[in-house]
């Protein structure tokens, strides 16, 4: 196993690692665990961490994503959060809801992913501009009154794909990390519906957690994680990384399929089964303080304003 993580130096990152959670951190170099070296100069990362509130000393992101595709592999995710969306914004969908699936003992059948989910990997594009390490606070955008988090495994590229095949495809991801896909659930359908996938929805925030882990060490098991949601001190979930749709690799070879992929892009799963506010029914609010675990990868913690 092998950890890392980066801290805010004056114009400059400071690299850590270490084998073990128990041992101390040892300075690194820019290309240990992950294969590849960051095309972005320090000097820049240092100057956007500042502009973002990082003070010298604190943690970064663990590396500085080249683009972020988000792709949704957990069906019972979706249909729970369609359950918990109709049940805030459309009680009389709800009430149908509750009323077909106690009769047939079915799933309502608009509550399923649409049709293409099944065939294909689906994801949409997400702004890698905005990803904010773990620890960063955190203020709903003004449009929103309905900021949701959801907890999702992310993993980042060490080598770049062209038509790969899912066994080559899992062979360069490079190293893990927790994801916070932070959303505005009162204004991502309307835009999803638009045909052009979230925009605001999604675009204003994603975080990381500030240290990732070798991807050796995490692949063989990922579907067998343990996650955990708290807000305020209260664990109110146990996120499930089971059931996936389709594997990592499989979603690597259809993202690399006639498009080229470069070493230091970031995927993520989608959000594991209970793994956001919206199917549980606990809405992020101001005063807040979240953390989103998941066990041998990381942590991601914010306080709500």
């Amino acid at each position: 196993m092998q950890i890392r993580r980066r801290l805010a130096a004056e114009n400059s990152i400071l690299v850590e690692t270490r084998d073990h959670p128990d041992e101390e951190w040892a300075a690194g170099d820019a290309r240990t665990a992950f294969g590849f070296e960051s095309p972005f100069a320090p000097s820049w990362e240092a100057e956007r961490a500042l502009a973002d509130g990082v003070a010298e000393g604190d943690l970064l992101l663990p590396f500085q994503p080249l683009s972020f595709r988000d792709f949704m592999l957990y069906e019972q995710h979706n249909i729970d959060a369609a359950r918990g969306y109709v049940g805030r914004y459309r009680r009389g969908v709800a009430g149908l809801a509750r009323a077909y699936e106690a009769v047939t003992r079915s799933v309502f059948p608009a509550f399923r992913p649409k049709p293409l989910w099944y065939r294909q990997p689906i994801y949409y594009m997400g702004n890698a501009a905005t990803i904010v390490p773990s620890g960063t606070v955190v203020r709903a955008p003004g449009y929103t009154k309905a900021l949701d988090y959801e907890l999702e495994l992310a993993f980042v590229l060490r080598s770049p794909l062209l038509d790969a095949s899912p066994a080559e495809a899992e062979q360069a991801i490079g190293a893990f990390v927790v994801l916070c896909d932070f959303s505005a659930r009162d204004v991502q359908i309307a835009e999803m519906n638009s045909g052009f996938g979230p925009q605001k929805a999604k675009h204003f925030l994603t975080s990381l957690s500030s240290t990732a882990v070798s991807a050796a060490d995490v692949l063989p098991q990922w579907t067998k994680l343990r996650a955990r949601v708290e807000i305020n001190g209260k664990t109110v979930a146990n996120p499930d990384a089971g059931r996936s749709r389709w594997s990592l690799g499989e979603v690597l070879a259809h993202a690399s399929a006639g498009e080229r992929l470069h070493a230091g892009e970031l995927f993520a799963t989608g959000t594991f089964v209970g793994g956001s506010g919206m199917e549980i029914g606990r809405w992020l609010q101001p005063g807040d303080y979240l953390r989103l675990d998941i066990d041998g990868v990381g942590t991601v913690e914010h306080r709500i304003l």
